[in-house]
């Protein structure tokens, strides 16, 4: 995720870098202690709510029960976001005679570790248009892509794949590393069956590509249609970023002694080991104290001031940033040590269950990748890569786009996504489509207009995996 002037990321790097603040805490905070410090945070938050809202105090004219109020209110909120799982919140689908459709999310494979899920359209038919949106497993819920879903929804049949909070998911589940992921991926779209669209967001994009990889040398009628590949780190050694360099300067047991805590009694997964996600939060933040600080002062004061809402955009933010979750431990540390360090989609070397995993099997599906001018995160270079890789698919069903001015966040989000690159993905899938069951308007553009949404500028350098 990026926060103004702030470099994190789904894709693990974010993770490597901010993990410098929490360098030598390892052995002062276990999990059940950073679970206490939230859950006393939260507490006192109620307390000085309920305290400074005591009908005497109405008598008393000082601000100081007003700011005690504000700070008690938003405390409260911001600490219990922390362990609430967002909801979607897909608004309806207006349609091209006017009715709303209600949206529902619902699930249509579930696995201990993550769901498909469809984001299924009140009384219309199924569209031509079926899409996989591959959501990162970084320490982020999978509604993190809630206004891609909500801009896809129009045009296509969403399906996402909504992974699991590891501290929930009981020991007796097992291990789920990234050949568990690739594997839970490959039945994803083998059960969508072969006419599904991939869309793979940053983090998940090497593993989609090997999944597909893996389809091609065992069922090759159950590949998908096409391949988009968003802002993902197929060779992080392409174009090397400050996350990247720092990630290698560490060995694996520096961070597997630095980050790995074992989730407390509180939860289901007890005993499980994982990166906490109250570990990273509080290394995303420290990363950007004084804007963070910045933003919280400014709320208290306009809740004070009774200026405050619960749809303000400081809300809408935060409820989304502070809700984290824990990556299990083998994850963690298996995309660090055979995706970043050992490059192993960047050389074509993956395995999965002993399987090696030959990129150059793919023949039948198209590719697409996607990146930003201005990516910090998954630099320019680091996503085109996969192109190079697929030699066995023909350069008629190749395409690579560079979204001049893009951070990491607009080319899956904000007005990047909307304006420029949606409507390029769009024909991309239309391209695939040789007898789509219904009619398809092309959505490509010369000169795209604003209408009046949220700007991507706006949200750059905000919320990204």
């Amino acid at each position: 995720m990026t926060f103004p002037g702030q470099a994190e990321s789904g894709a693990f790097n974010g993770e490597l870098v901010a993990m410098a603040t929490y360098k030598g805490l390892r052995g002062i905070i276990s999990y059940d202690a950073m679970e206490t410090i939230r859950n006393t945070n939260e507490w006192m938050g109620a307390s000085a709510r309920a305290l400074s809202s005591y009908p005497a105090f109405a008598m008393i004219p000082n601000p100081m029960f007003k700011l005690m109020s504000a700070w008690g209110r938003v405390a409260e909120r911001s600490f219990a976001r922390m362990v609430i799982k967002p909801d979607w919140e897909i608004p309806p689908i207006v349609s091209e005679d006017g009715q709303d459709h209600v949206v529902y999310v619902e699930p249509v494979v579930e696995r201990p570790f993550g769901d498909l899920v469809h984001f299924r359209v009140a009384r219309r038919e199924p569209m031509a248009r079926k899409v996989l949106l591959v959501a990162p497993m970084s320490g982020h819920y999978a509604t993190l892509l809630r206004t891609t879903v909500t801009s896809l929804l129009p045009d296509c049949e969403v399906y996402v794949t909504d992974w699991h909070n590891a501290r929930d998911i009981p020991v007796s589940c097992g291990k789920f590393d990234i050949e568990d992921y690739t594997q839970y991926l490959v039945d994803f779209i083998r059960h969508l069956g072969p006419d599904v669209n991939v869309i793979a967001v940053c983090q998940p994009a090497p593993l989609a590509l090997a999944a597909t990889a893996l389809l091609a040398e065992q069922e090759p009628k159950a590949q998908p249609r096409s391949l988009i590949l968003i802002g993902g780190p197929i060779d992080p050694d392409a174009a090397a970023t400050e996350v990247t360099d720092f990630g290698n300067r560490m060995t694996m047991g520096e961070l597997d002694y630095l980050m790995i805590q074992q989730v407390g009694f509180k939860y289901r997964g007890a005993g499980r080991m994982v990166y906490p996600g109250l570990a990273q939060l509080s290394s995303f933040i420290a990363m950007n104290a004084e804007t963070h600080a910045k933003a919280f002062i400014d709320k208290i004061f306009a809740e004070a001031r009774g200026e405050g809402s619960e749809g303000d955009k400081h809300y809408k933010f935060y409820d989304e940033y502070l809700a984290v979750m824990d990556m299990t431990a083998e994850f963690y540390l298996s995309t660090v040590e055979r995706i970043f360090k050992g490059l192993e989609i960047a050389q074509n070397r993956f395995t999965v269950n002993g399987q090696a995993v030959d990129l150059s099997r793919i023949t039948d599906v198209a590719v697409m990748t996607i990146e930003g001018a201005n990516d910090d995160i998954s630099a320019p270079g680091q996503c085109v890569a996969a192109l190079a890789l697929c030699s066995g698919v023909p350069d008629a069903k190749k395409q690579q786009h560079l979204e001049p001015g893009a951070g990491h966040y607009g080319i899956f989000a904000g007005k990047s996504w909307r304006l420029n690159i949606r409507p390029l993905v769009l024909d991309f899938i239309d391209e695939q489509l040789s007898a789509p069951a219904t009619p398809i308007r092309r959505r490509r553009s010369t000169a795209p207009i604003d209408c009046g949404l949220t700007s991507g500028n706006d949200l750059d350098g905000k919320l990204a995996v």
